[in-house]
């Protein structure tokens, strides 16, 4: 807190100097820079924790081979005007598990694998394993669409905030019957 609370006071110091001397815009990037990875490494969304993943055989081909679907990411919460109850399929929402898709792009229970969240941290210090599970849709989620579900209130996107708006790689893992699993058992 102390480190974004000194870059704050740093912006505004060279927004507004003293004497009302002009400030170099490559200072103002640079600090914006600084203060940009300083806050991204605080509050540990950093991303991909690609050096303490061990793939297995499964992942590493889902990783090398062809994509089945390219598609837009959006994110989606439960409570304060996000999702709420149960997903199309009846169940309860995993979070960073379940995922609402255009049935006609990408059928539901299907098994996804979202290269860009391989071993993205978590919020329990945990590393996901890319595995997503298709089980809910939405009315504004048209075509090539997908929106990932992260948990609880807005907090919850934390982790995975980087993705939002961007087109994702996305492989075909096989089917699920049910509902999406809990993290324990997840990458069955």
């Amino acid at each position: 807190m102390r480190i974004a609370a000194a870059a704050f006071a740093a912006i505004v110091t060279l927004a507004w100097p003293a004497m009302g001397e002009p400030v170099a815009y490559e200072t103002v990037v640079a600090i914006e820079r600084a203060a940009s990875e300083t806050a991204t490494a605080a509050n540990g969304s950093s991303g991909i924790d690609a050096g303490t993943i061990e793939l297995d055989a499964e992942r590493a081909a889902l990783m090398e081979g062809d994509p089945d679907w390219r598609a837009s990411a959006r994110l989606y919460h439960a409570g304060g005007g996000g999702a709420t109850g149960n997903d199309s399929l009846g169940c309860r929402p995993v979070p960073m598990r379940t995922v609402a898709t255009d049935p006609r792009v990408i059928p539901r229970r299907t098994r996804l694998f979202i290269r860009e969240t391989v071993g993205l941290r978590m919020a329990d210090g945990s590393s996901h394993d890319g595995y997503w599970y298709a089980s809910d849709t939405g009315g504004a989620i048209k075509g090539n669409k997908i929106d990932l579900y992260t948990g609880h209130g807005r907090g919850s996107m934390q982790p995975i905030m980087r993705l939002n708006m961007r087109t994702l790689t996305i492989a075909d893992a096989g089917r699920f019957d049910g509902c999406p699993p809990s993290w324990q058992n997840a990458s069955n």
